[in-house]
């Protein structure tokens, strides 16, 4: 499901609530350095007809002129949320487009949080790192607890390393929410000992001060995968709930 304008919604996220998405990849093509076999945007090489990106000039003026009708409206806004159509921090201007989401939100919509949907690959980079620090919400992910299970699941671009983004999110010091999909296939299983105890312990390594865990939702690229159930996989994080972690779950029911 491709974006076709750079702010589109506000649409229900089943994790955010109320969101205004912003879109900072081609409105008519993809580009991402995961190629997840699970994304609803489809996989990288259907993609490529479109390779325009946003200016944070375009942006800002975009952003704001949507801001101001939804106020006019009286629409409720929860989050400003930066999603889109791949990886969010590959925009060259991120880190400031960042600062002008803030200083618009701050403006016209103070109450809602600004949020970024994000991979984690360019955490361990100073100026990515400084952007998603500022924001209410950095939701980053790691799906699974190796580099050899990452690259089933993600298919990363060359040069991907797990301990890498493990010692990025480290810096936050606990401050920013761990995203993770459960997820199962003939080649994988969230639910197995060996993928949910390596998890785990990374999770207790990053402390981060929410894990969202969720699962399939859409169609998908790849044929063959499993959802799990939210009963199944409260069972399955139960130990982290009984050990005081914050875990927001959203299964298939």
């Amino acid at each position: 499901m491709m974006r076709e304008e750079t702010v589109f919604g506000p649409i229900h996220s089943r994790r955010l609530g109320r969101s205004l998405g912003i879109n900072l990849l081609p409105t008519k093509g993809k580009i991402c350095n995961f190629d997840c076999i699970y994304c609803e945007c489809g996989w990288n090489r259907d993609g490529r007809d479109d390779t325009v990106l946003p200016t944070a000039a375009k942006v800002r003026n975009d952003l704001e002129n949507k801001l101001i009708e939804l106020m006019l409206e009286g629409t409720p806004i929860d989050s400003i949320t930066f999603s889109g159509d791949g990886e969010p921090t590959l925009n060259p201007e991120f880190p400031r487009i960042i600062e002008d989401t803030i200083f618009l939100r701050d403006a016209y919509y103070p109450k809602a949080k600004v949020s970024v949907l994000s991979n984690a690959t360019r955490a361990h980079i100073p100026e990515i790192f400084e952007a998603l620090r500022k924001v209410d919400n950095p939701i980053l992910k790691i799906d699974a607890p190796t580099d050899a299970l990452v690259a089933k699941i993600n298919q990363p671009a060359p040069g991907y390393s797990l301990d890498r983004v493990i010692e990025a999110l480290e810096r936050f010091e606990g401050k920013f929410v761990l995203q993770t999909m459960f997820l199962k296939n003939k080649d994988f299983d969230s639910s197995s000992p060996e993928v949910l105890e390596g998890w785990m312990a990374i999770v207790r390594r990053l402390k981060p001060r929410k894990v969202m865990v969720y699962t399939l939702d859409r169609p998908t690229p790849s044929e063959g995968l499993e959802a799990f159930s939210t009963e199944e996989m409260r069972t399955l994080v139960q130990p982290l709930i009984d050990e005081g972690f914050s875990v927001d779950i959203k299964g298939k029911d």
